[in-house]
């Protein structure tokens, strides 16, 4: 039973017991009620904000550890990206150096892409700037890796076009070394010569390899043989393409052991030294064309011989003396 409540009457000099109306007492109830009502919103409010709930723990534990994850793969890129630029130097250094060519220009490597802000969905989130960073970041360097390995597939073709071009350039003689007398000094070389059947000056326009008859002929470099047979002055002689420019031809033939259209390598053997045509001793009589045009073989002489012996053959060659041919 609730407590009673009495009130001292002046007038009557009494104390009156009092009573509580049905409307009043809803009302005190009803404040009671709100009263716990709202303690109970801010405690449960404040519970969140300072005592977050195990859930809520763990999520924050897991964002917490994102960050630092991010954060370290940022730094990962970074990383990356130094050695990435490392290979790209080495790139166009191989790109001018090795092959004369331009390497990726600097502006395309370091570009972006331009347009609206393909990030802006991230950084909405709290961490947002830093995974919008770390996926320029990571956006970047997938840009600049394909850069480099379309860029690695360009050296390795133009690598295989100069291995082919190194492979075709004449640069041996057309008789092997060891078949060859030490002695240049009845070497003929490039340049205004005695002609040996006519007598007068005219210009040789090859050098002139003595060699005992059926001494073997080898090619110079790779290439196709255009022209095999008789040739005007030059007896039984062979001209072989070897592309980029260049052709090679060698007369006065004993014997031809190719065939028009056929494809050759350097040091393969193409015939035999002989005494064919225009000739007054048995020798292969070697030239060197050039776009065109026919320049001293002396330059695409470089095998066997030490640095004294090669500039004694190129002095040899200079020599005004008779040609064979």
């Amino acid at each position: 039973m609730g407590k009673e409540k009495f009130v001292y009457n002046t007038q009557t000099l009494r104390y009156e017991k009092v009573e509580e109306s049905t409307t009043q007492r809803v009302l005190r109830v009803l404040g009671f009620i709100c009263a716990a009502v709202a303690t109970a919103f801010l405690f449960t409010l404040a519970a969140h904000e300072w005592l977050p709930s195990p859930k809520e723990k763990a999520l924050m534990d897991e964002i917490e550890f994102m960050e630092a994850n991010y954060a370290e793969l940022g730094t990962e890129l970074e990383r990356l990206r130094a050695v990435l630029n490392k290979v790209q130097e080495r790139d166009a250094y191989a790109h001018r150096m090795v092959f004369g060519v331009d390497p990726i220009d600097q502006g395309v490597w370091e570009g972006g892409v331009g347009g609206h802000d393909k990030y802006e969905g991230l950084r909405q989130y709290s961490s947002g700037d830093l995974m919008a960073s770390v996926q320029q970041d990571i956006d970047k360097f997938k840009r600049q890796l394909d850069l480099q390995s379309r860029s690695l597939d360009t050296i390795i073709n133009l690598a295989k076009e100069k291995e082919e071009m190194l492979a075709s350039i004449p640069s041996i003689k057309p008789v092997r070394s060891d078949k060859l007398p030490r002695s240049v000094r009845l070497l003929s070389g490039f340049g205004r010569r005695i002609h040996p059947i006519y007598k007068v000056p005219k210009m040789h326009y090859g050098i002139d390899f003595t060699a005992p008859s059926g001494t073997p002929i080898q090619a110079t470099g790779a290439g196709k043989v255009v022209k095999a047979g008789r040739g005007s002055g030059y007896g039984n002689r062979v001209i072989i393409d070897h592309g980029f420019g260049y052709e090679t031809l060698y007369a006065h033939m004993k014997r031809i052991d190719v065939k028009v259209g056929q494809t050759v390598k350097r040091g393969q053997q193409i015939g035999l030294v002989g005494n064919t045509g225009a000739s007054t001793a048995p020798h292969c009589h070697y030239e060197v064309i050039h776009k065109g045009q026919k320049v001293n073989p002396i330059h695409y002489c470089l095998d066997g011989l030490s640095p004294e012996e090669y500039q004694e053959m190129v002095q040899a060659a200079e020599m005004p003396n008779q040609s064979f041919d």
